[in-house]
């Protein structure tokens, strides 16, 4: 088992908790990211700056009883598929039944921005959010 984060839109407080939280459990973190990103981790992965191309590594390194740290709908789709869990780092633990929703949500707002509609961004971060995420990978981790 390990925890992978797909640390490219990663927030530092998201990735210190996880630094955190695997040394406690004795688990290996891998980070994940594009070169334009400067991440200190015993096991990372730099990969080029493709669409994509962080998602793919991720879901190329996740294994089943894995959990994975992403805001990616469709990389946590993919990596729930493979039997690993998936988490936001806002805590929200991703669920094989809320999946298609989420897919069909994302699809909508892509083609609402295609078509110049201007879709509402993430809300600024709040310590409410480490607190949830904190407990999100906690409850993760001692479920595996």
């Amino acid at each position: 088992m390990k925890v992978i984060v797909d640390a490219d839109a990663c927030p530092a407080s998201v990735l210190k908790i996880c630094r955190q939280v695997t040394r406690e459990f004795g688990i290996p973190l891998w980070t994940v990211a594009s070169f334009h990103h400067q991440i200190e981790s015993e096991k990372h992965i730099t990969v080029g700056d493709a669409p994509e191309e962080t998602d793919i590594a991720v879901a190329n390194a996740a294994r089943a009883g894995d959990v994975v740290v992403t805001q990616d709908w469709g990389l946590a789709a993919l990596v729930i598929g493979k039997g690993a869990a998936a988490v936001s780092p806002n805590g929200r633990i991703y669920r094989p039944e809320s999946i298609p929703f989420l897919l069909e949500e994302r699809s909508l707002k892509a083609r609402l921005r295609r078509s110049g509609t201007r879709t509402k961004g993430p809300a600024k971060r709040s310590p409410a959010d480490d607190q949830r995420f904190t407990a999100a990978l906690y409850k993760l981790l001692k479920r595996s």
